[in-house]
Order: C-alpha cells, then structure tokens, then sequence
C-alpha cells in the first residue's frame, strides 16, 4: 500500500475544505487549533496502471499550514510531519510521499533524527520525498514547452529560480547533461551553496533574481517559500515560459499576460481515471488524472514493490535516477502536464 502526506494551501483553504472531507469541527477554527490537531487519513485511492495492475493508497492530511512557518510556530511545524510519518506507519503503509512542505520541513529541520514518536520506531526506508520524479517532470517540461513555444534551447537561456534546493539542484544538472541548453541562470540565496553547484556543473551564472528574469527566456521557479514574490510583469521576455514548481502554486493568479505562458510545474496527467478524491480540493482541471509528481512516486515506486526512499536528502538526485524514475513513470501511464496555448 502507498500513501500520501499532504497539506492544504492556507488556513482559508483549510477551513474551507474541512467540512467537504467529512470534519465540520475543523471548519470554523483558527490556526492555534490546527497547530494541535492531530494527523488524519481522509481518503481511500485505488491506481490502476496503463499494464492493467492496480494498487491501492491513502491520503494523510499533516494538518500542517504554511502559516505555522511565517508565524515562526516551527515546532507545531515539525511536530505535524512526523507525526503524520509515524501515522501513515502505524497503518501499514509500505511507501509514503512527503509533499509540498513537508520534505522540505523534513530537510530543513533535520527531523531525520527523530527516530521515535511515541510507541512508533520510525523506518525512514517507508518514505520519499518525490523530488526524483518531480525534478524529471520539470525537466520534460521545459523541453516540451519550449517546443510547443518555438523556444530554441541551443539558443535560450534558462533562469532556474531555487537552483540549490534538492529539485533545483536536479533541474540544473538535467538541462546541463541532457539539454543543449545555451545559458544557465542559477538563483537562491545561499551564495556558498551556488558557488558549489557551478563548481560541480562547469557552467552557470549566479544572479539575483532582479538580475536573472529579464535575461530567461525560460523560468523554472522551484523556490520554496511560504508567501509569494512580486514580479513586474514588464521587466520579463515577451516571450516567456514560467514553470511554476512551488507549492502553492501562485505566478499564475500574479501574472496575466498574452506572452507571459504559465505552466504549473511538476503536475502529472494520468492515462486512466484514479479513484480519490482529495484532488477535488486542490484546484486540479482534471482532478480524477492530474496530480503532483512527488505523490505520483510513491505510487510508482508502489507499481514496481521498490519500498524504499528513492528520494531522500539534499542535492542527491542523479541524472540516472531522474532517467529511472521517468521510465517507470511512462511504463505506467504518467506523463507531464502540457501547456495550455
């Protein structure tokens, strides 16, 4: 059995959705209620594979909020992802995908020394973050998007917003190793960590993001932060394609613009219907196909009985890995969201 730890966008979406899952308690309280309420599974799904397997999963909703990080309650924070780790354990799930901010809280608080929650023995072996299979879809992404553009990659320059981070990282080293990728733009903010992965790619300019995203032809945006950023829509390339790999997803409600294309980053479609239905309240078009990558690994890494961490800890996805995980995504009836034109 697979599983999915999530969380909702805001404590408005929080509220709003409670009562469509089933707890019309949680509809009308505020954030200091969420920081205490506790890790719930809240939807059955069944999979069925393009060879005709089926699996079955569950969704586990952290109750985390990204408001418990801008109001600095970084224990509540923490406290939500491993208790819903240690949730998802207790009921026997093989293989759980960390998504949206719960790796990076994962990574970023060092919770992997945490070994037990309560009466729990946490085997970190039943876990991924699904950034592999989020960074390959990215990667296809942009490919395509240029295509579908007229974009010439030989040509282009590419601005990799969040270059250090885990999917980031594994972004820059696909379109160096796998792309004729003409410029790189490698933005965040930790210029030691920059300094290292141009060392390690060979190429790449480090630039503010004022400075990068009126030279990107191309922007993938996998910063991870809370709240959003101001981008002056005037200031970009007519045109230009911005894949939004963050979570929640907001250049496109920030943007409106006929040469501006928004794609929403590290969004897969699958072939075939899939019985749930927690997308219904994630704002997907397609909600019984689409969904976001780093849930559709645990799903694969299901498909194929590897229950294993296949994603885990910083900066180490490989090329190879991404090209592993991608053929596993297509044997089974994955493929990345296309642009809307």
């Amino acid at each position: 059995m697979f599983g999915l730890i999530g969380h909702l966008t805001s404590l408005q979406h929080a509220q709003s959705v409670a009562r469509d899952l089933g707890y019309p308690e949680y509809a009308d309280q505020g954030l200091d209620f969420w920081c205490m309420a506790p890790p719930q599974i809240v939807d059955d799904i069944t999979v069925t594979s393009i060879t005709g397997q089926t699996i079955y999963g569950k969704y586990v909703e952290s109750c985390f909020l990204p408001e418990m990080l801008a109001s600095q309650r970084i224990k509540a924070a923490t406290r939500k992802i491993v208790n819903a780790m240690a949730h998802a354990q207790k009921n026997g799930i093989n293989i759980t995908a960390l998504g949206g901010f719960s790796s990076i809280i994962f990574e970023n608080f060092n919770l992997q020394r945490i070994t037990r929650i309560r009466n729990i023995q946490l085997d970190l072996q039943r876990f991924t973050t699904g950034n592999t299979h989020t960074a390959y879809i990215i990667c296809r992404q942009v490919e395509q998007g240029a295509q579908q553009l007229g974009i010439d990659l030989n040509k282009a320059t590419v601005a990799v917003c969040g270059a250090t981070g885990d999917i980031g990282s594994a972004v820059c080293r696909w379109l160096d190793a796998r792309t004729d990728t003409a410029e790189l733009l490698l933005v965040a903010r930790h210029q030691g960590r920059l300094e290292t992965l141009q060392s390690e790619l060979g190429r790449g300019k480090i630039l503010s993001i004022e400075e990068a995203l009126p030279l990107a032809d191309i922007v993938v945006w996998v910063a991870s932060m809370p709240k959003g950023i101001d981008i002056e829509v005037e200031k970009l390339k007519h045109p230009c394609l911005m894949i939004d790999g963050g979570y929640p997803k907001n250049l496109g409600t920030k943007i409106q613009h006929p040469d501006i294309h928004i794609l929403n980053g590290g969004i897969v479609e699958h072939s075939l219907d899939i019985d749930w239905k927690i997308m219904h309240i994630v704002n997907m078009n397609i909600p019984n196909r689409q969904l976001f990558a780093c849930f559709a690994e645990s799903m694969l890494l299901e498909f194929e009985q590897l229950h294993t961490n296949f994603s885990w800890g910083r900066n180490e996805i490989t090329v190879a890995k991404m090209e592993k995980i991608g053929e596993i995504s297509l044997k089974h009836g994955f493929k990345p969201l296309a642009l809307a034109i």
